[in-house]
C-alpha cells in the first residue's frame, strides 16, 4: 500500500512538471516605466532592481528552482499579486493621485519594514536592505511624490484618498 501511494505521488509530481506558468518577462521597451518618466538616482535604481522589480515590474529574474512545480506556480502567483499592488513598469499609466498613493506605500513599506517580504529574503539575501538604502529609497520616493503633486497641482497627501487598493 505504501508503495502505491509513493508511486501515485511520484506520477503526480512528474505530470505537473508539464504545466508551467508564463514567465513575467518582457523584451520590449517599457515606455510606461517609472524610470522612463522620472529621474532615479543610480543607487536607488540599484536598490529597486535587487529588492523590488522581481515582483513589482514586468521583468522577473528567475532562479533555477522556478523550473520545478509547484514552486513555479507559487512564484507566478506571488509575482502577479505584487504587480497588482504596484508595477513600476506601468507607473506612468496610473493617475497622479494613484502615483502619490503608491509612493506613500513605498515609503511606508520601508519605514515599517514589511518589504521585501520575508519569503523573498530567504533566498535573495542581497535584497535585505540596509538602513542607508531604505533611507535613500524613502527620500527619493518622498521627493518624487512632492514633484508629482506640484506638477499636477495636488496636495502631497492627495494619494491618501486612494487607499481602497492598498495591500502588502
Amino acid at each position: 500500500m505504501a508503495r502505491r501511494i509513493f508511486l501515485a505521488i511520484l506520477v503526480i509530481l512528474v505530470v505537473i512538471q508539464l504545466f508551467r506558468p508564463d514567465k513575467n518577462q518582457t523584451q520590449t521597451l517599457q515606455t510606461n516605466a517609472i524610470r522612463a518618466h522620472y529621474a532615479i538616482p543610480p543607487d536607488v535604481e540599484h536598490t529597486l532592481s535587487i529588492a523590488c522589480y522581481d515582483c513589482h515590474s514586468n521583468n522577473t529574474r528567475y532562479p533555477w528552482y522556478f523550473h520545478i512545480q509547484p514552486i513555479a506556480w507559487w512564484m507566478a502567483d506571488h509575482t502577479n499579486e505584487g504587480k497588482r499592488h504596484l508595477n513600476f513598469d506601468e507607473f506612468a499609466t496610473y493617475p497622479a493621485k494613484k502615483q502619490l498613493h503608491k509612493l506613500d506605500g513605498t515609503i511606508k513599506s520601508q519605514k515599517e519594514g514589511w518589504m521585501p517580504i520575508d519569503s523573498y529574503l530567504w533566498i535573495h539575501h542581497d535584497a535585505k536592505l540596509s538602513q542607508q538604502q531604505k533611507n535613500r529609497l524613502i527620500g527619493w520616493a518622498d521627493s518624487l511624490k512632492s514633484a508629482i503633486a506640484k506638477q499636477n497641482n495636488l496636495p502631497v497627501n492627495a494619494g491618501d484618498e486612494n487607499k481602497k487598493d492598498e495591500g502588502r
